[in-house]
């Protein structure tokens, strides 16, 4: 048999095995009720995009190197097509310099009644971004919303389609914030039995005090975030080192952002990673903190959602810098939609929901200080009722 009929006989039997394989004894093809049933995309539906104002409660004032609060506004999105429904979420604390106003005034100029499949999101979210060259806690709404969207037609959640490992999300660090010492046991208290990593607000001049009262009531690892509260650099660096001494694992954002040669300076000598938040909003902005910091904190709010944030991540582990995934005070829905990238961080600060009182959703949560990740559809909320 010459060799070019030997292959097409070869063909033939090995595509009649197949065909034969898939049939029943008598010939007719089998039905595998295993196969994925994709979402077809088609007729006349258009997304629909719905919002509400909506202020967080928190459970105690929380105080940072600039400022006090009890609240936080927020505005609650939805993206409804084809009778399945997208939750999103902008958050503003004040930092971010945005308001329900500016946030729904942003909203009420996307139309994304022109778009027909919901699944081409770089060209709808790249037309979001491109008509205001701000407004990123707005822009992570409506990304935040078109990920559960998608993630619900696709019949699976988005750490599955980013192909990662639910089992390899990390622990998350709980917040206190800077108190009294007596405010500062009872939060302590409340929450160290129930995390394995605490993340502590320093930056004014009782940085000292503040560790020293939690370490009367626990030794687990600390991480602590200065919020650019720091402005000598030689100070910052003698207080990095005592922190190690103390068992902080990292420091976030030491000094005011602008300072960057400063940053660089105790990111270098400092024996514990300096993590940029401030000082990194967006994917544009890795370049130019590159050797000022040891990683950088990706947060919604600040790089317009969970389509950026997997660049960032993925950017900088190619620039050899560690990933943080952080996020402000929100609802189970946004640090829902941040804790999807988890599984691929090295320190994760997604406890937002935990400091509110009136949550509308469930989703992430928190078990033995882990974080687990629900087998859901989209992000895997659940509204409440």
């Amino acid at each position: 048999m010459k060799r070019r009929e030997f292959l097409k006989t070869t063909a033939l039997a090995t595509a009649g095995a197949a065909i034969l394989g898939s049939c029943s004894p008598n010939g007719d093809r089998k039905r595998d009720d295993r196969a994925p049933k994709p979402y077809k995309v088609g007729g006349k539906e258009r997304m629909k995009l719905t919002w509400e104002s909506y202020e967080l409660q928190l459970a105690h004032v929380f105080t940072v190197a600039s400022y006090s609060r009890k609240t936080t506004p927020d505005v609650q999105v939805e993206i409804a097509y084809d009778g399945f429904t997208g939750y999103g979420e902008a958050s503003m604390p004040p930092y971010l310099g945005q308001s329900v106003e500016s946030v729904t005034g942003f909203l009420s100029k996307v139309d994304l009644s022109q778009f027909s499949d919901p699944f081409q999101m770089e060209d709808i979210l790249s037309y979001v971004d491109s008509l205001d060259p701000g407004q990123p806690a707005a822009k992570a709404a409506i990304d935040i919303a078109l990920h559960d969207l998608v993630g619900k037609l696709l019949g699976a959640p988005w750490w599955r389609i980013w192909g990662l490992d639910a089992a390899k999300a990390p622990a998350t660090s709980f917040t206190i914030g800077i108190d009294t010492p007596e405010v500062v046991r009872e939060k302590t208290r409340e929450c160290a039995g129930r995390f394995k990593v605490l993340k502590v607000k320093v930056g004014l001049d009782n940085d000292e005090q503040m560790i020293s009262t939690i370490r009367e009531i626990t030794s687990l690892p600390l991480v602590v975030d200065a919020n650019q509260g720091w402005k000598d650099r030689q100070k910052a660096l003698d207080e990095i080192l005592w922190l190690k001494e103390q068992g902080v694992q990292m420091v976030e954002q030491p000094m005011p952002k602008e300072m960057l040669d400063d940053i660089a300076w105790i990111t270098e000598r400092s024996p514990i990673p300096i993590f940029a938040d401030e000082g990194v909003q967006r994917l544009r902005d890795i370049p130019s903190i590159k050797g000022a910091y040891s990683g950088i904190n990706i947060k919604l709010m600040k790089c317009t959602g969970m389509r950026e944030a997997w660049k960032m991540a993925s950017y900088a582990r190619a620039e050899g810098m560690k990933v943080m995934v952080g996020c402000m005070t929100e609802t189970s829905c946004a640090v829902t939609a941040a804790a999807q990238l988890s599984p691929i961080v090295d320190f994760a600060d997604l406890d937002g929901n935990l400091l509110i009182s009136n949550d509308r959703f469930e989703g992430m949560v928190v078990k033995d200080g882990m974080i687990t990740l629900p087998d859901r559809p989209g992000l895997g909320l659940i509204k409440k009722s």
